[in-house]
């Protein structure tokens, strides 16, 4: 009963996570009405929530070994918690943006962590399957009801109660847990935080990050803008070096050697490009040049998530039907054609003419990525490294989100409150995704399908780290990044 009652209140902090991913896009319009900002001022509501989500995925899951878990996850369900209320009273986008920050970095303790408990609740493999499997089914729920949840509380009680729902959630999943989870010691063989490598990780994307956006508006020959690229270009060369250095680093070099994790991390990472620039050029459409609602835009947003959440739920079934290969190509292929068919949008065409690309890219993107691409990846990287493999696919997906908006504000800027040249940006994502499809197709075995022992790892919609069959997860020695070209050598 307790371990019911345990896994309820990890749903709770889940939902709470997704939820904020989906329901904050289709507010932009009155965000920016509200708080003002520049025509980057949406870009920034969305990146910096999901950029400071992507760096420190890595980092979490060693915080939770070393300090104790639920201590951990209790300090981000709070963290979040009080960051959504910072949200609620942003008295402008400066205060918005850094709350928003703030969130991401909470979301990151909270989703990998979460994930760790669950699978550690049940010692019965069905259990425990089952379990993960509602995990991932409450944050696919939440992304389906975000847009629709999120365009009702805009036009009934304003855009500040979006984030103050938050409250209420964030203390019933904080303080259930604090009673139901019992504090388990602390991981004497916890891998050590890579302090600098995290700094140097942060730093190099948030300065290429701040180029991307800024860029157009600042000048691309400005001085901050070639300041903060040689900046960011440099922090990512020596996180590179460094991580080659030391005996514990965050991303083990040697894992992007293995050609299946390296396969998918840039399926993750393309996969959510397109998404997000979808997103957030659609919602700045329907509400800017076309004068729809919040609640509007919700409503067809629901065709994608909704769609989304089912292929989340239903993509472990596919895979043990057709294997993982083929899988991931007709998910790549499924994203590329929505989102070549959502130009569409911009040539008048009305909803139920484009709505099967909605459709189409909300099947695609489970089926591609996600828990698809660590099943195609799993049974050729060491145990000891599973945690870490699945962390680094998963920042590799946010880091697509932040792209992807980046990307869309660059391609298809806005003026007058109007998008210009969406088609632009809808076509060089799909061009992407299909790039994707050739590469996997091309690299990975024809042998990749039904692998054993990923049961784990296989939670939709999951950006969390799987952990082994005993709970552990995501350690491993001073020499582990060595073990992975090993492991790849001597695959055959």
């Amino acid at each position: 009963m307790r371990s019911r009652l345990v896994l309820a209140f990890l749903c709770a902090a889940t939902f709470l996570v997704y939820l904020d991913t989906s329901i904050t896009p289709v507010a932009l319009p009155a965000l920016r009405a509200d708080v003002g900002g520049g025509a980057t001022a949406g870009q920034w509501l969305l990146d910096s929530y999901t950029l400071a989500f992507a760096c420190l995925l890595l980092t979490a899951g060693s915080l939770g070994d070393r300090l104790g878990r639920r201590n951990v996850l209790g300090l981000g369900i709070a963290g979040f918690t009080l960051a959504s209320a910072g949200c609620a009273l942003a008295p402008g986008v400066g205060a918005l943006i850094a709350a928003r920050a703030a969130q991401g970095v909470f979301a990151a303790a909270v989703v990998p962590l979460s994930l760790a408990v669950t699978s550690g609740l049940f010692d019965d493999a069905r259990q425990r399957a089952r379990a993960i499997g509602i995990w991932g089914g409450t944050s696919g729920v939440a992304l389906a009801l975000g847009p629709l949840l999120g365009g009702l509380l805009v036009e009934s009680a304003g855009w500040r109660s979006m984030f103050w729902i938050n409250i209420p959630i964030g203390l019933v999943a904080l303080t259930g847990l604090l009673v139901t989870l019992p504090a388990a010691p602390r991981t004497g063989g916890a891998r050590r935080v890579d302090v600098l490598g995290q700094l140097l990780f942060v730093g190099g994307g948030g300065a290429l990050t701040f180029v991307l956006i800024e860029g157009r508006d600042r000048g691309w020959l400005s001085w901050p803008i070639l300041g903060l690229l040689a900046v960011g270009v440099l922090a990512l060369v020596l996180f590179g070096w460094w991580e080659t250095r030391t005996p514990e680093p965050m991303l083990p070099p040697g894992l992007l050697r293995v050609p299946t994790a390296a396969i998918a991390c840039t399926v993750n990472f393309l996969g959510l490009l397109g998404l997000y620039a979808v997103l957030f050029l659609l919602t700045t459409y329907l509400q800017g040049t076309l004068g729809l609602s919040a609640l509007q835009t919700g409503l067809r947003f629901l065709t994608l998530f909704g769609c989304l959440a089912v292929a989340a739920v239903g993509a472990s079934s596919v895979v043990a039907r057709w294997g993982t290969r083929r899988t991931m190509v007709t998910g790549l292929v499924c994203v590329a054609v929505g989102l070549a068919g959502l130009v569409l949008v911009e040539a008048g065409v009305g909803y139920p003419g484009y709505a099967w690309a909605l459709l189409l890219l909300g099947a695609g993107v489970p089926l591609s990525s996600g828990v698809v691409a660590l099943q195609a990846m799993m049974g050729d990287v060491p145990p000891g490294l599973a945690g870490t493999a699945s962390g680094t696919v998963n920042t590799f997906r946010q880091f697509g989100a932040v792209l992807g908006v980046a990307l869309a504000g660059l391609l298809s800027p806005e003026r007058g409150g109007t998008v210009h040249s969406m088609y632009l940006t809808f076509v060089v994502a799909a061009v992407a995704a299909g790039l994707a499809a050739v590469l996997t197709a091309v690299v990975l075995p024809k042998g990749s399908a039904r692998r054993e022992g990923v049961t784990a790892a296989a939670c939709p919609a999951s950006d969390g780290r799987p952990v082994e069959a005993d709970g552990v997860g995501d350690r491993h020695g001073p020499r582990g990044h060595d073990q992975v070209g090993e492991r790849a050598h001597s695959r055959d």
